[in-house]
């Protein structure tokens, strides 16, 4: 499942879900990389 994290103040990075943090944020993979950041939520 694809998932939109928040790097930073104005940087999003899109890639597959890989594990949840406890302090909620998540980590996703991009092909080469993985990067930690909080989730985006969808939009209503």
């Amino acid at each position: 499942m694809y998932r939109t994290i928040k790097i930073g103040s104005c940087t999003l990075i899109q890639g597959i879900f890989v594990g949840e943090l406890p302090d909620g944020r998540i980590q996703i993979a991009d092909g080469n990389r993985i990067y930690c950041g909080i989730p985006v939520s969808r939009a209503a």
